[in-house]
């Protein structure tokens, strides 16, 4: 059974996307593209350090029992892959390994990948965002949050190291 369109949710998570790229155009990349590569990146990544919060998906309570299992475990454990990744990045920033910047990679392409899987199963495995209980927040504010700085960890990452000084 197709899940129907629940229009205040996706007002309420189109209103997250354009007010966190506002934001971050407006007064986050300004500043952020003026520091150092190695800094600004490991900013980014301490951001996406709170992952681990999908996983409450996973737990009766939190979420409805009604909630697919499939669509939880996905979102659960991706999540924690992520953040996972997002602290062996700040880690290889922080000590400067020779791997940092493919972590980075890693970490930002799975991260993307992770949330846009979620919203991909949450459209197509009957995931009601109204059985979502107090979780309804991380689909509604904090994905589109998290979006917004994976794409600036990828214009991070693409920038030109000799332009990293450079306003």
């Amino acid at each position: 059974m197709p899940v129907s369109l629940n229009i205040p949710f996706l007002l309420s998570v189109a209103g997250a996307f354009l007010t966190s790229a506002v934001v971050a155009a407006t007064y986050v990349w300004p500043a952020l593209r003026t520091w150092p590569r190695h800094e600004a990146l490991r900013l980014l990544a301490a951001f996406h350090a709170f992952r681990f919060l999908g996983m409450n998906f996973m737990v009766t309570g939190f979420v409805s029992p009604e909630v697919n299992p499939v669509f939880a475990s996905a979102v659960g454990w991706g999540d924690l892959t992520a953040a996972a990744l997002a602290l062996l990045s700040m880690a290889a920033l922080s000590w400067r390994w020779p791997v940092a910047i493919p972590i980075v990679w890693l970490f930002n392409i799975w991260g993307t990948l992770d949330l846009l899987n979620a919203y991909f199963m949450g459209a197509t495995k009957n995931a009601d965002p109204g059985l979502f209980g107090a979780g309804i927040y991380i689909p509604a504010l904090y994905v589109p949050l998290l979006l917004v700085s994976h794409v600036m960890v990828f214009m991070v990452l693409m920038r030109a190291k000799s332009a990293e000084a450079t306003p």
